[in-house]
This record gives structure tokens, C-alpha cells and sequence, in this order.
């Protein structure tokens, strides 16, 4: 279990997280959300001790992270793939790393078999592809076989056969009653792996809840009509009371809330208006985020490109980078670059 109360960092006049207090439960995979520079990272960095808390505390299993008598065999994660030593192969990374906590050597190829780096093991890092970098930072956070894991983007630079083998891996792990956290902007994915969410916007948490409970409080389900009588249905609909609004993703479908599509195909058929679709769309991840989280957005993209100081560093968090390091079998050598 990770515990985080009143957990704050501040770098000189910004406060990157503001008294955050959230509760990441063992048995579960929970989702860690948020915009970028919203202090996703900064937050992950201080569970890890990388960062110290400029006030609270955030402890792993009852204890900060600094006070753990074995820390890679208690706490696993996967920050950046990258900070490796690109001169060193696969297995010489992991060996050292098993090495200098006192893990047999055994575990090394337990875990560079569980990820699926075999035929790549005892080549130098540095000429691996984005997908089996990730595969590699992966071993390296399973490789003390830990009870807490935390991974930032983990499916990035995977294709669809790797991603599907991080999600059921996370599901897995959290099924031995393991603590699972994990950061993306990949809504979709996460909406299929968490069971928990937690949303972070300007340092300050939104929402820890269940993903049903998050999707359902911010987001609602609705109606799509289309309909070659557009107008005219428009008009009804409104005249009824009803509340309608264009679809964003088509200009020739309609959405419709708090109706059912009885009511809606009834109403069209009694005016004698033809429909070409009448559907009741669940809402998604992706809608419940934007809508908690439009406030909390600091850089948004302009028509014609990011507008002034939506480029650079500064909407990131300013503690993000780091590896400290967990994963399972595919294709490594398919992966993008």
C-alpha cells in the first residue's frame, strides 16, 4: 500500500504538489492521471525518494522509501527506460543491478524470459528499440519480485500485442495481491487495465475513486442520432425540453442527454422523420478526464499550433526523468523505434 497526506513539493515559487492525500490500495491496479505538469511525476519521484516532500509524507508499505531495509526487493518501478547504460547489454544491466541488492543471479534470466528480451539479452542496450527498452526497465522493476510496483507510460514504444501483455501483467501482479500504480495519457488502455483512479490537476488531487464511480460522476451517457432531417429533429428535441448539442466528432449526428432512445426514435417517428442511427453511447475515460480536468490544463494547442509557452520544459513537472524500475513475453524485435 502506498500512503500519501498532505504530501507537498514546491520548487522555488511553484507548487508542484499542494497537500495531496491519496490512499493506493494492495489487490488493485490504480491509475495515476493527470495533464502534463499537473505533478504526476514529481508525485511518483517523492514515493521513491528520489524528490523530498517540502511538507506531509508518503510512505510504501508504512514506511518512507528511504527506511526500507531492501528497497528494490520491497519497491519496483519503471520511471524512464532510457537511463541505462547503453554500453551494457541487457543481462550485464539487470545482473548488476541484481548483484548490488544481493538477488540471485537466477532472477535475471527468470525476468529477461518473463519480458521476452531471450534473443536480445547479451546485446548492448543502446541499439534497442523504444518497445525493448521499455521491456528492459520493466525487468529491472520485477526483478526484486516487489510487492509495490510503479510504472510512468509503460506501454510507450510497444506495439499492440506488447501492450496487450503489459495489461494483463499489471492484472496479474495486482491478482497476487501486489500494490499496482500506474501513469499514462493513453485513456483508452487505462480505462481497460485500472480498477482504481486517481486524478491530479495543478498539484492537486481530484479524485480517488473506483474507475466505474469517476466515469459515471463525470461523464454521461447519451443518445447519437443522425438523421437526414437534422434541423427539424434539432428543433423538436429542444422544443421538448431536451438537452441537445452537436456531436464534436460529426456534424451530422446529434447528441441527446437524459432521454431515453425509445423516447427519441418515438418523438421522430410520430413527425415522421427518418433516422440513419439511433445509439446509446456509454461514456468513456477519456470524457470523464477532459471534463474534470479543463480547468487544470495549463498549455492548450491554438489552430494554428501550440499558442506562446505551450512548447518547451515548463509544462512539464519539474521533477520528471529517472528510472528505478518492472513485466512479461511478446515480440520485442516488432517494436517501434
Amino acid at each position: 500500500m502506498i500512503r500519501a497526506v498532505g504530501l507537498t513539493k514546491r520548487y522555488g515559487d511553484r507548487l508542484a504538489v499542494d497537500h495531496a492525500d491519496f490512499t493506493v490500495e494492495s489487490g488493485t491496479v490504480t491509475g495515476f492521471l493527470g495533464p502534463n505538469g499537473a505533478g504526476k511525476s514529481t508525485t511518483m519521484r517523492m514515493i521513491l525518494g528520489l524528490d523530498h516532500p517540502t511538507a506531509g509524507t508518503v510512505t510504501v508499505s508504512g514506511r518512507p522509501y528511504r527506511q526500507l531495509p531492501a528497497p528494490l526487493r520491497e519497491v519496483g518501478a519503471l520511471l524512464d527506460a532510457k537511463a541505462v547504460h547503453g554500453g551494457r547489454s541487457a543481462y550485464n544491466h539487470l545482473a548488476c543491478l541484481a548483484t548490488s541488492n544481493r538477488i540471485p543471479l537466477k532472477r535475471v534470466d527468470e525476468v529477461i524470459s518473463l519480458v521476452g528480451l531471450d534473443r536480445v539479452a547479451k546485446k548492448r542496450s543502446k541499439s534497442f528499440s523504444l518497445g525493448m527498452g521499455q521491456r528492459l526497465g520493466i525487468a529491472a522493476a520485477l526483478l526484486g519480485d516487489p510487492g509495490t510496483l510503479l510504472f510512468d507510460e509503460p506501454v510507450n514504444g510497444l506495439d499492440p500485442e506488447g501492450i496487450l501483455w503489459v495489461r494483463n501483467l499489471m492484472k496479474s501482479l495486482a491478482a497476487q495481491g501486489r500494490t499496482v500504480f500506474v501513469s499514462s495519457h493513453l485513456m483508452s488502455e487505462m480505462a481497460l487495465t485500472a480498477d482504481r483512479v486517481i486524478v491530479i490537476g495543478r498539484g492537486e488531487i481530484k479524485a480517488d475513486t473506483t474507475m466505474r464511480e469517476f466515469i459515471a460522476q463525470n461523464a454521461s451517457t447519451h443518445v447519437r442520432v443522425r438523421s437526414p432531417h437534422l434541423g427539424k429533429l434539432h428543433e423538436l428535441m429542444t422544443g421538448t425540453g431536451w438537452q441537445v448539442e452537436a456531436a464534436p466528432d460529426d456534424e451530422d449526428a446529434l447528441r441527446v442527454y437524459d432521454v431515453t432512445s425509445d423516447a427519441v426514435g418515438e418523438l421522430a417517428g410520430q413527425n415522421g422523420l427518418w433516422l440513419h442511427e439511433l445509439a446509446v453511447v456509454q461514456p468513456s475515460l477519456e470524457e470523464a478526464f477532459m471534463s474534470m480536468t479543463a480547468d487544470s490544463v495549463e498549455y492548450h494547442a491554438g489552430l494554428g499550433g501550440m499558442e506562446p509557452g505551450a512548447s518547451g520544459g515548463s509544462g512539464t513537472d519539474p521533477g520528471a526523468a529517472t528510472n528505478t524500475a518492472v513485466a512479461q513475453p511478446g515480440r520485442p524485435n516488432g517494436e517501434a523505434r
